[in-house]
């Protein structure tokens, strides 16, 4: 039976095969190979060594494994077992000079090198989602908003562009953190590699060429959890984004704002007991599961406190942060990308809401235009802002208040302060900004 939502409710099948029994033995199987190879390579173990337990790997089960494990109470040491029972004579060279967390750690960053290639290839779709929209929205002229109030105007576009901004930083750090957080090691018990002799630094790092992973520089008995840390706040801090990019769409899709929308099928039930209900429950989702991958950075940053040259608290924690995290991480940005996609734009909204205040989220561009026309900039926020509380108290249009200015008549006609309230006159370089990203990230892979 089902017991964990990742199990049927959350996640790809893409990413939940990187952290299933099998691949993990598969990795712990490859890591065993490829020390065989290089030890065979240098004449540490007997020539041909290493070709039978590589084929010897080929024929190990699970169900074996996990039956020598009820039997001896070890993981590693049943994964060994198995495979020399596979290998023939060769078997009693298998995990020759190895301690199990030369096999554990190394098959952990052959995941982790898998989840990132995964988090990175979904990370660059959004980032494209999010480019796209900002180039198709540079124009949506709406209400900015600071504090929870509406302000001066910016544009859908430039919200877009600053999101895929940031996803591309995440991109970029992603980048740079794999060579540190998929990196293996073959350092022996508390880190000497005494039995592989003075052959230690050569077999680490033919193992690692062989897996395709970088080799620790140093470690003891474990790789250095800060490496593993770097990764899941790498995640953290991308499900964070990712949270604050749907709490703005929840924002912007109530009742009484209205602007977007998530898609809603034909057939689709927003409430068990109000019909009418059309709930953003998917980017609600996103913001409530980033919370569990948040939740994960504390656990990890703990698993580098570990004593002496190890101790095993760290185990049992890893098997359920690091499938976790990777597991929603990449399920949550899967899923805005599909919301951003799909949003529902309503224009008549974007308007009303950006003419909400009968033109006083405006006040600045009349302040500016005033200092510009000889009126000191002090001196024209105040006329500004005395304007602003008469069209507030009088319920009149702000236009009309500046209109009843001495100073602001004496400077401005009344068709020039309708032009400089126009709020699509005042969005700045918001669409050059736009046009600017979009043409440098587009060229990113």
């Amino acid at each position: 039976m089902a017991i964990h939502p990742i199990e049927y409710r959350y996640g790809s099948p893409e990413m939940k095969a990187v952290w299933n029994e099998e691949t993990r033995l598969q990795k712990m199987l490859s890591v065993e190979v490829a020390l065989a190879k290089a030890e065979a390579r240098i004449d540490y173990i007997p020539e041909g060594a290493d070709g039978k337990i590589s084929i010897g790997a080929t024929k190990v089960k699970l169900d074996r494994v996990k039956q020598i494990e009820s039997e001896i109470n070890h993981d590693v040491m049943a994964v060994v077992l198995a495979l020399a029972e596979q290998s023939g004579d060769a078997g009693k060279w298998v995990h020759f000079g190895a301690t199990s967390n030369d096999i554990l750690d190394t098959a952990t960053a052959l995941q982790i090198k898998d989840a990132i290639l995964i988090l990175r290839k979904e990370t660059v779709k959004l980032r494209s989602v999010l480019l796209d929209m900002a180039l198709s929205h540079e124009n949506t002229v709406c209400a900015g908003r600071t504090h929870g109030q509406i302000g001066i105007p910016t544009t859908y576009g430039l919200r877009f562009a600053i999101w895929a901004s940031e996803v591309d930083r995440h991109i970029e750090r992603l980048d740079q953190l794999m060579p540190r957080a998929a990196a293996g090691k073959m350092s022996g018990a508390v880190g000497t590699q005494a039995a592989f002799g003075n052959k230690g630094i050569e077999i680490q790092k033919k193992t690692m060429e062989f897996l395709g992973i970088e080799a620790a520089d140093v470690s003891n008995q474990i790789i250095q959890r800060d490496r593993h840390a770097e990764f899941v706040m790498w995640m953290a801090n991308t499900a964070t984004t990712l949270d604050k990019v749907c709490i703005e769409i929840r924002s912007l899709a109530r009742s009484e704002i209205a602007e977007v929308e998530e898609s809603f099928g034909k057939k689709q039930v927003g409430s068990s007991t109000m019909p009418h209900k059309r709930n953003p429950i998917k980017s609600e989702q996103v913001c409530g599961l980033a919370r569990i991958v948040r939740a994960m950075v504390e656990p990890e940053l703990l698993n580098n406190t570990l004593w002496d040259e190890r101790d095993l608290t760290n185990s049992s924690c890893e098997r359920v942060v690091f499938p976790e995290a990777c597991v929603l991480t990449d399920h949550i940005i899967r899923l805005t990308a599909g919301i951003i996609q799909n949003l529902r734009f309503y224009p008549e909204n974007i308007r009303k809401n950006l003419e909400l205040l009968n033109g006083l989220n405006m006040g600045e561009a009349i302040m500016i235009e005033l200092s510009k026309k000889g009126v000191g900039r002090q001196e024209a926020h105040e006329i500004v802002r005395q304007c602003a509380m008469t069209a507030r108290e009088n319920r009149v249009h702000m236009k009309e208040a500046l209109l009843g200015n001495e100073t602001v008549s004496k400077y401005m006609k009344e068709n020039d302060i309708v032009s400089i309230m126009n709020p699509d006159n005042y969005i700045g370089t918001a669409v050059e900004q736009v046009d600017s990203l979009v043409a440098r990230l587009k060229k990113k892979k």
